[in-house]
């Protein structure tokens, strides 16, 4: 059985500007849900899956999410500053691998979250990663366990969890923010600006993208009226796990 991963790379140094006039004044991860910030939400899952080291990239007003940060202990925080240039999903994972190591570590964006429904999603993610077999290992949810998403489904998974493009077909499922990515995917990127989304393909082309579908219910929070409805899918959620 594959150790569970004990780094991660949390996305955090997106611009939001579709959440402004929020993200005026405050950088996206700190816009608050329930009384918890974005960012908090997913380290909050980090913590409990057992990640010693979470690696969080700012460029956008990043003062304010290192000051946000700086009293975690679990898990513990490292900075990877963009603030000079903003490097995109890739990029910025890239500029961050020597505080990541050479081992599998888990992914997460900054602007999702999710309420688990029994056995945590992220221990699930760990438990099906199989690197003789895997680059990169998505969490998976479908449109019905989903608030806030509005762009269709990304992928389509075989039986074993192989993914391909879904192409928007409702029958596939939505890349729900967290994945286990293997360090040798980046072993000749480049270091510039530059989407994680085109090592997917590659992945897909080598038959090593693999995803597992969560249980619970999933949120994204791009806009401000996105907000309420948020707030409502944690209450709804969080009365069901009771």
């Amino acid at each position: 059985m594959t150790a569970n991963p004990k780094t991660a790379m949390v996305l955090a140094a997106g611009l939001g500007k579709r959440m402004r006039p929020i993200t005026d004044t405050i950088p996206k991860p700190l816009v608050e849900i329930a009384g918890k910030t974005l960012l908090d939400w997913g380290l909050d899952s980090l913590a409990s899956a057992g990640v010693d080291t979470a690696v969080v990239n700012v460029h956008y007003l990043p003062d304010q999410i290192i000051a946000h940060v700086a009293g975690r202990v679990a898990p513990r925080i490292a900075i990877s500053d963009e603030r000079e240039m903003l490097l995109d999903s890739a990029g910025g994972i890239v500029k961050a691998l020597p505080l990541l190591g050479e081992e599998p570590f888990y992914i997460i964006n900054a602007d999702t979250f999710w309420i688990d429904s029994g056995q945590p999603s992220l221990e699930r993610l760990s438990l099906a990663w199989d690197a003789a077999r895997m680059d990169i290992l998505l969490m998976l949810t479908d449109l019905d366990s989903a608030t806030g998403h509005c762009v269709g489904t990304d992928f389509l998974a075989a039986p074993d969890g192989a993914l391909r493009r879904s192409k928007g077909d409702p029958a596939g499922l939505i890349y729900a923010g967290a994945a286990i990515v293997h360090p040798r995917i980046l072993k000749d990127a480049p270091t510039g600006p530059h989407s994680l989304n085109a090592y997917f393909d590659t992945a897909i082309a080598a038959g090593r993208l693999f995803g597992m579908q969560m249980t619970g219910h999933w949120i994204t929070v791009g806009t401000p009226d996105a907000i309420p409805l948020a707030e409502a899918a944690v209450a709804g959620a969080l009365a069901k796990a009771i």
